[in-house]
């Protein structure tokens, strides 16, 4: 049974927010059971009746831009490969099976727009990246842009990189294991610790099996971010195996949320998320709504949630690329992953996870336990910080702070957190750093250097 937290210790405005977020959630839940036994005639007149009150109330004029076809294609597309195939990509699929028995879907983009590897799964001869994403995200966020050359992934391949792309446990590609079914509370107990122990070394290490390479270069967004620190950090070896991580919306040990009630209830009991969501997928009814919601309502819902939590006003990405992307956004993830994130913002450090959380109520200035803290400090492999100065959750010093002294940041003027994917100007701001700090550190196998070219 989940432990009930110490409810006492939360103040009386913190109280009633439990109460009315438990209210709207028995609320969402019956409208998600409803809307399960509905045929799909009735579903398909509410998603027209949201177009109508869309249109209805905000001016409307007919776009018939190249990225409004582009972003109808991409919100159309079905998974990677579709979207690969728009901008006229080939891609590959690899499982790799992690040490505790979860199997996780890899991506790769080996050759450039209209090639077509001919012996796909082995090596081409060409610098290896990794890119991996957020919370709550698959490798999709990668390439569902409605233009080819904001794409980073599409714009590396361009350059003459092998592309890989990695996915959590849990999400829309990984969603399996050899031990539980997803439909067992064991499947999604897992947290920050386990990327960190099994996925992302696991992952990268078949990759330099494959590629028959000795290093890579590793890009992180977001979590993706937080997920290879942990990993260098307890791994010394899978620091002789990334020749640079370039971190993305660097995330380690955000403040917290700009929702001052949603961040103090948290903070003040982070199991609080398992009474709110149980201990399997967090927000798992996202997908039904989004396919019942036109579109440019569900963007503005998106906008204004962002607002809320994280004080995002997004003013650096289009419309049509909301539209297209947030259509991508959202993938499966356990609520104790999200608990985990919870703890390490109310200590402030980013820690593993404590499966024995005190009560400030007991704790003394000489404490009898400290929660295991990932050892950042003693990271060998290069690191480069892309960070916003208007992104909520990266305090730049406090990060530094936590990081070897080797580390690099570069700080994106006016740039949010999602900006740093799908801006309107990352092909001018953001993209020109990843390259030239993968060009300072990317090394070439010794058949591409004795060759002097990269096979296709």
């Amino acid at each position: 049974m989940p432990a009930v937290p110490l409810i006492g210790r939360l103040s009386f405005r913190e109280y009633v927010a439990l109460v009315f977020g438990f209210t709207l959630l028995a609320l969402e839940s019956v409208l998600h059971v409803t809307i399960l036994f509905l045929p799909k005639p009735v579903i398909n007149w509410f998603y027209r009746r949201s177009r109508a009150l869309f249109y209805g109330f905000s001016p409307h004029v007919k776009d018939r831009s190249q990225e409004k076809k582009i972003c109808d294609r991409i919100l159309n597309a079905k998974d990677f490969g579709d979207l690969c195939a728009l901008h006229g990509y080939t891609h590959e699929e690899h499982v790799v099976l992690t040490k505790d028995g979860y199997l996780l879907g890899l991506h790769r983009l080996p050759s450039k727009k209209g090639e077509k590897k001919s012996n796909p799964g082995t090596s081409t001869g060409k610098p290896v990246v990794y890119l991996h994403h957020g919370l709550l995200m698959n490798s999709e966020v990668w390439v569902c842009l409605t233009e080819a050359e904001r794409s980073l992934a599409f714009v590396l391949v361009e350059q003459g990189f092998d592309v890989w792309f990695g996915n959590n446990r849990g999400n829309k590609y990984s969603k399996k294991s050899i031990h539980h079914g997803p439909n067992t509370t064991k499947f999604w107990d897992y947290s920050i610790d386990d990327f960190a122990w099994h996925d992302i070394p696991d992952s990268i290490q078949y990759i330099l099996d494959v590629t028959k390479v000795s290093k890579l270069s590793y890009i992180g967004f977001s979590q993706g971010t937080a997920q290879a620190f942990a990993a260098l950090s307890i791994h010394p070896q899978l620091n002789e195996k990334v020749n640079v991580f370039i971190a993305l919306a660097p995330a380690m040990s955000p403040a917290g949320l700009a929702a001052p009630i949603v961040d103090a209830l948290t903070k003040a009991s982070p199991n609080v998320l398992f009474l709110f969501f149980g201990r399997k997928s967090i927000l798992s009814s996202a997908t039904m709504w989004q396919s019942i919601i036109y579109p440019p309502i569900f963007a503005q819902l998106i906008d204004i949630s962002l607002i809320w939590l994280f004080n995002w006003r997004s003013v650096n990405i289009s419309t049509n690329q909301k539209i297209a992307a947030y259509a991508h956004l959202y993938s499966f993830a356990s609520v104790k992953s999200v608990v985990h994130w919870f703890q390490i913002m109310r200590n402030s450090v980013f820690q593993m996870y404590d499966d024995d959380v005190l009560s400030p109520v007991v704790r003394t200035s000489v404490s009898s336990y400290r929660p295991a803290r990932f050892p950042t400090r003693n990271i060998v492999t290069p690191i480069v910080l892309l960070y916003g100065d208007s992104d909520s959750l990266v305090d730049i010093e406090v990060m530094m702070d936590q990081l070897p002294e080797h580390t690099v940041a570069r700080r994106l003027h006016s740039y949010e957190h999602l900006d740093i994917l799908w801006g309107r100007n990352v092909h001018h701001d953001v993209i020109p750093e990843v390259l030239n700090a993968l060009d300072r550190f990317k090394e070439l196998p010794a058949e591409h250097v004795a060759n002097g070219k990269a096979g296709s």
